[in-house]
């Protein structure tokens, strides 16, 4: 089995009375792209400049490639880091900005000229490096932003939401781009992110972050469809939540009365026993839509209710509900059939969720962890 190309056990760091990273351990197997996926404040920035070396850890190993980082300083690692601001120095052109660390590490002009123009060829800015940085695009700055951390051959390329600067097309385009990058290279990317959709689409495995720890570490699928607890449920992806009380268990099966007129049945997920207070998690898309008159042919838990919004975006398109009994919202995907581009505000429809679809956990209580 090969070596993980970096490892992390029990890493702890503390700012006062803070504890910004509690006691997390992880791995990131050689080649492969891991994003650390979390809100503001959760600690993501904390780890990545402790694996960087910026910051030392109070407690804990962060291991590369099989070797201890203890004392080893930023410098001395093998490891380049790529920000938001990508921080390109101006006054250089874009080839002496790639060739700036191989000019560190004493390389001779020739041949770190070289490298530079190959490195600046496999991100497809063949020709680029007699221009200035301020006639690039944002995308272009981006690339020799990554080009001048991959010249340098690191066992790890570390990027600190890199695309969080560009406007939103550009940031799909980088995103995509990102992902071609670290396939053709092979390089171990570590990337964080505050956004769903950058560590769902580039990721190999996401570990998502909150109050300083890992809620769930897997890959994008299995946050998504799998997932272990109510903020993963909740962070990855959209979904409605419900709060309840389970009324019945029958297998994996739950059966939860939102004490408001409105009984669902959900997968449950953990320990659910019956009469505890629970949350339950309806993706959008995994309802069902008809309208009143195809109601008989629903399955015998269709809701009713009444179009309150219609949120157009394409293949994203979605209505806003209310339910008739509970008079809760409810957000449904519409299918990309076109099948209701009629739908109208005010319009009463039915709804039908796919309990297989739905997850339930218990409620969390005063002393859980």
């Amino acid at each position: 089995m090969n070596q993980p190309d970096l490892t992390a056990q029990s890493v702890v760091k503390r700012f006062g009375d803070h504890v910004a990273v509690d006691s997390i351990s992880f791995e990131v197997a050689r080649g492969s792209f891991f994003s650390i996926l979390g809100p503001s404040g959760c600690g993501k920035t904390t780890l990545l400049r402790m694996i960087a070396g910026f910051l030392a850890p109070d407690g804990g190993e962060i291991a590369i490639g099989g070797r201890s980082m203890r004392g080893v300083a930023p410098n001395r690692r093998p490891v380049n880091m790529v920000f938001q601001q990508l921080a390109l120095f101006p006054m250089m052109s874009v080839g002496e900005n790639v060739e700036f660390g191989l000019a560190r590490r004493g390389v001779p002009r020739a041949e770190r000229r070289r490298k530079a123009e190959a490195m600046l060829e496999r991100v497809g800015l063949a020709g680029a490096a007699a221009k200035r940085v301020d006639e690039l695009s944002g995308g272009q700055r981006q690339r020799v932003a990554i080009a001048r951390s991959l010249v340098l051959e690191p066992t790890l390329l570390l990027l600190d939401e890199p695309l969080g600067a560009l406007d939103l097309k550009l940031r799909e385009h980088m995103k995509i781009e990102l992902k071609q990058l670290q396939a053709e290279f092979g390089t171990t990317f570590v990337y964080i992110t505050h956004d769903q959709s950058e560590a769902l689409v580039l990721s190999d495995h996401v570990g998502v972050m909150n109050h300083g720890r890992f809620e769930q570490i897997g890959t994008p699928q299995d946050l998504y469809y799998r997932p272990r607890t109510p903020f993963v449920a909740g962070f990855v992806g959209d979904s409605n939540r419900l709060a309840g009380r389970a009324t019945g268990i029958d297998g994996d099966r739950v059966r939860v009365d939102t004490g408001d007129g409105w009984i669902v049945e959900a997968r449950r997920a953990g320990e659910v026993a019956s009469a505890d207070a629970v949350e339950v998690f309806l993706r959008p898309e995994a309802a069902t839509l008809s309208r009143p008159g195809e109601a008989s042919a629903a399955p015998a838990a269709t809701h009713e209710g009444v179009v309150e919004s219609l949120l157009f975006d394409g293949a994203k398109s979605a209505v806003l509900l209310r339910e008739r009994r509970s008079r809760r919202e409810v957000r449904i995907a519409l299918p990309q059939t076109g099948e209701f581009a009629d739908l109208k505000t005010g319009e009463a429809v039915a709804f039908h969720f796919d309990p297989a679809r739905a997850v339930c956990f218990r409620a969390r209580r005063d002393g859980d962890a």
